[in-house]
């Protein structure tokens, strides 16, 4: 089993910076691909929306709308993803949500969300 816990969500004015993490624990001791995702304001959480992923080989994937503006990256020791996020718009507002997956099953596990609030 593996547990997520995200934490870094908050208030921040437009222009401003943010960093998520999200550290895996639980009995699985690697992780494959690891993730964030946003729910939108008024959007279900079936309908999260990629923002960026990275595999264990540290090779990354954005969404068009955050290239140029977010970093992922990943500790592989402490099994901990990262999401910077610079010159941060209202349109980033939303849940952010952790996703891992393990080499051993296709079972994709999510963290609990933190709120990110973008003001104008």
């Amino acid at each position: 089993q593996v547990q997520l816990l995200e934490s870094g969500g908050g208030l921040v004015q437009a222009g401003g910076s943010l960093r998520l993490s999200c550290a895996a624990s639980g009995t699985i001791l690697s992780m494959k691909n690891m993730g964030w995702y946003r729910q939108a304001p008024g959007k279900q959480r079936e309908e999260r929306e990629l923002v960026a992923t990275i595999t264990s080989g540290h090779s990354a994937n954005y969404a068009d709308s955050v290239k140029g503006r977010f970093t992922i990256s990943r500790d592989n020791a402490k099994r901990t993803v990262y999401l910077q996020m610079n010159r941060l718009t209202p349109e980033d507002t939303g849940i952010y949500y952790c996703n891992a997956d393990t080499p051993f099953s296709p079972t994709v596990y999510w963290g609990q969300g933190t709120q990110v609030t973008v003001s104008s």
